[in-house]
């Protein structure tokens, strides 16, 4: 087992991975930038050390900074969270090479399904079922181009291959737009992800977006645990989270296992991942990507299943193997989360950075609070705008939804403008607690004002 393991991350997934380790018995240590000097995880960690300024890659994107950090510290581990370089291939190497244990999956499992491109034709030999589109990436120079979105079919959804969460995406609803929107996405891409190139795949207006958490280990055994559904979207980041899937019954659900430990094995996946799907009102499913990091919303699962993923990451990384099957998870109750976010719904959603004057969270039974903040702490202008994820757990779907609009009432901050108020007004929306609910939900039914 390791005995020290570096946390290459800030706030909440940094505190989720320290009390992780606290409770292996395992030493943590804290990186951060000047301005996170007194956040959560710095005073939590038993070591702390400043890699940087501010913005991002003068400190947690600073490859050479943080393997100091890790020289400096002893650390014989390197927990990357989420976001950042969690699925960046390269730093995987340069860990390795330094004789660091990556707490992720192997290099070429990165860049397998980092690359859109290269992960759907894996997906597709493993026999899953894809989203029609370009076998390749695009060139908008193609005199073949327009052909080719007729062929798939409009609307189009241009997305970038080296990326996700959002960024190089455009929605393309006729041939005239396709050009322009190309490059603009392909702009988007670049900056982003440093990588331009995009594709193209149909785009489906009213699907679900479900996705199956998965973990393999080191002797080429995975097991998949019960779906997420992801729908709740806007601009196609993630807002509510719930599991199981009020849309998925027991023979979809088989068969989502089926096409996840699929791809997982195509590629020898050995650690915890997701892999993310379509679903349609009929029941089909379509392979999206693969995640090959720990998700922001894994604490459902964990609420439903009693498993530790976080733990389960660092127990493959040092050559556990999984010790259960599917059959032995049996899905206990519902579990929903709500992600609040610094912004103010009120102005389309712009950040909203600055002091907490006043801070009390939920509690009571079946709730749970992931966060990095407190009373007096200042939020930062440089990073994900994510300050809590509130994740209830209860018997059944309808008691879920209850608590955590109890919970919702009873989360207080005040100084900065939050998304609790946005969260509370999805909650009591009809086709929410009926669970009519796909990835247009927010501009149809509360931007809309639609009943």
């Amino acid at each position: 087992m390791f005995k020290k393991i570096l946390i290459a991350n800030r706030g909440e997934i940094a505190v989720r991975v320290i009390r992780a380790c606290r409770e292996l018995g395992i030493q943590t240590v804290a990186i951060h930038s000047e301005v996170d000097r007194d956040c959560l995880h710095t005073k939590y960690a038993d070591q702390s050390i400043c890699i940087g300024p501010n913005p991002a890659p003068d400190s947690y994107l600073n490859i050479p900074s943080i393997i100091s950090a890790c020289e400096i510290s002893g650390a014989d581990a390197v927990h990357p969270g989420y976001g950042f370089l969690s699925e960046n291939e390269d730093f995987a190497e340069v860990c390795e090479a330094h004789g660091l244990t990556f707490i992720g999956p192997k290099r070429q499992s990165i860049a397998s399904m980092g690359n859109k491109i290269e992960a759907k034709k894996i997906a597709q030999k493993a026999g899953l079922e894809l989203i029609p589109g370009s076998e390749n990436c695009v060139d908008p120079n193609d005199p073949d181009l327009a052909k080719l979105a007729r062929r798939i079919g409009y609307p189009i959804i241009i997305k970038a291959a080296g990326g996700g969460g959002g960024k190089g995406m455009r929605i393309v609803s006729h041939e005239e737009a396709l050009l322009e929107n190309i490059k603009l996405a392909s702009h988007e891409a670049k900056l982003g992800f440093n990588n331009p190139d995009v594709y193209l795949e149909k785009f489906f207006e009213e699907p679900r977006h479900v996705e199956v958490q998965i973990l393999g280990d080191k002797k080429g055994k995975v097991v998949a645990l019960p779906e997420r559904d992801c729908s709740v979207q806007r601009r196609h980041q993630k807002l509510i989270e719930e599991t199981p899937s009020p849309a998925v019954n027991s023979k979809i659900r088989k068969n989502l296992y089926k096409a996840a430990k699929r791809i997982a094995e195509a590629v020898k996946y050995e650690t915890v991942g997701t892999v993310e799907f379509l679903l349609d009102k009929d029941g089909n499913f379509y392979f999206m990507e693969m995640n090959t990091r720990i998700q922001v919303e894994h604490p459902i699962t964990e609420m439903i299943s009693g498993l530790d993923l976080v733990k389960w990451q660092i127990l493959l990384a040092a050559g556990e193997r999984l010790d259960f099957d599917e059959d032995d998870i049996r899905i206990q109750g519902h579990s929903i989360e709500c992600r609040i976010n610094a912004e103010d719904p009120d102005r389309d959603f712009v950040p909203n950075p600055g002091k907490i004057e006043h801070l009390v969270m939920p509690g009571g039974p079946g709730i749970r609070i992931d966060s990095h903040i407190y009373a007096g702490y200042t939020i930062p202008p440089f990073y994900d705008s994510l300050l809590a994820k509130i994740i209830v757990h209860h018997n059944d779907r309808e008691s879920a939804i209850l608590r955590m609009r109890r919970a919702l009432k009873e989360f207080s901050l005040e100084g900065v403008k939050t998304t609790a108020p946005f969260h509370e007004k999805v909650l009591k929306h009809d086709a929410f607690r009926y669970g009519d609910v796909t990835t247009n939900f927010i501009g149809k039914h509360i931007i809309s004002g639609e009943n």
